[in-house]
């Protein structure tokens, strides 16, 4: 049971440092596993899981079943060979959590990687529904356990799960969030369209990231809609982060040329897209440096979105030097898209020669 302690400690480390540096008087954020708010897997092999996934499969998605066998996969909760469950230890007896999740990941591990016996790892995951094609049978090793368990357990699965489940929708989160989102009064009709989500609103949506395209040079404008609709074909202002009410500075009037849905690497032309969604926009690059807010051409009175706080900051500096005076355009263009894909990043020029 060492593992099993192991992981409760864990556990228990992240709520002690949730209690001491939560907000005093703010809701309660404890997470735990049985809650849903707690999953366990390998980010540099991409598998995970939660209790509930394993629930799921040996209640066969009964949920009135499921979330009564949750329990029993935490915590001090002990089954015997004939499956009998115990919430006392005892001889011939091994708590839910080791038995039923961790022995399985065990069993493919050791198959792969102590006893080298590929045959008998893809026949262990094939009774788990793991599916194989010829290529992949000839793996073995590292190579073949990171392919079941990422067959069996992807990362991805668990992760949307959680966050479905868990994380408030845009129309929740955004009522609560307006006051730290936006920089303007909280009475304007811009921050009223944030608190309400609503796509009739007048538009406002943050550039968050530059995404570089297949196009040489040339960049999505990823970022979320708070307020109104985007859609292709729509001019609009683009307000840089040093941008101020009243004043031209960091401020263009330009045109959206397409509005794209990005779903990881695929990409997909969508004509309009309403409050509550992310969006990639075509043709702003050039005037979007990292950041920016958009909004309607008539929405002078518009303020920016506050920008994103980061708690990293750039720690290698490196220096580009162009060997002729003539090339010093073209160095100082790489640093410059860098620091577009980066957000952290920062770039510094200097035109001495």
């Amino acid at each position: 049971h060492t593992v099993s302690s192991l992981y409760r400690k864990i556990v228990e480390s992240l709520n002690a440092i949730i209690t001491i540096y939560g907000a005093a008087g703010g809701p309660e954020r404890m997470v735990g596993p049985i809650e849903g708010t707690v999953g366990f897997g390998s980010g540099l092999h991409g598998w995970a899981f939660s209790l509930k996934q394993f629930a799921d499969t040996y209640t066969k998605r009964d949920k009135a079943k499921c979330d009564k066998y949750i329990q029993k996969l935490w915590g001090d909760h002990f089954i015997d060979e004939a499956g009998k469950w115990s919430k006392k230890d005892g001889e011939g007896k091994t708590r839910g959590f080791c038995k039923l999740i961790l022995d399985p990941i065990y069993k493919i591990f050791n198959f792969c990687m102590k006893s080298n016996d590929p045959k008998a790892a893809i026949a262990f995951a094939e009774k788990l529904k793991v599916e194989f094609t010829h290529l992949e049978k000839d793996l073995e090793k590292k190579a073949l356990f990171k392919l079941i368990m990422r067959k069996w357990l992807p990362a991805g699965d668990t992760l949307l799960e959680m966050i479905s489940i868990h994380l408030p929708s845009p129309v929740t989160a955004q009522r609560y969030r307006a006051e730290m989102l936006y920089e303007g009064p909280q009475d304007d009709v811009f921050a009223k369209g944030i608190i309400e989500c609503d796509p009739n609103a007048p538009l406002m949506m943050y550039v968050s990231k530059m995404v570089p395209t297949n196009d040489k040079g040339r960049f999505y404008a990823f970022g979320r809609v708070f307020s109104g609709t985007v859609g292709s074909g729509m001019k609009c202002r683009i307000m840089g982060p040093n941008f101020i009410p009243g004043k031209n500075e960091d401020l263009h009037i330009k045109t959206i040329q397409r509005t794209v849905l990005m779903m990881g690497r695929y990409v997909e032309h969508i004509d309009t897209v309403p409050a509550g969604n992310t969006v990639g926009l075509v043709g702003v690059d050039q005037y979007i440096v990292k950041t920016g807010t958009i909004t309607n051409e008539n929405g002078k009175d518009a303020h920016n979105m506050k920008q994103m706080k980061f708690s990293v900051s750039p720690v290698v500096r490196c220096c580009c030097r162009a060997q002729e005076p003539s090339g010093f355009a073209q160095t100082r263009g790489g640093p410059q898209k860098i620091g577009k894909v980066r957000s952290y990043g920062a770039v510094l020029q200097r035109a001495k020669w």
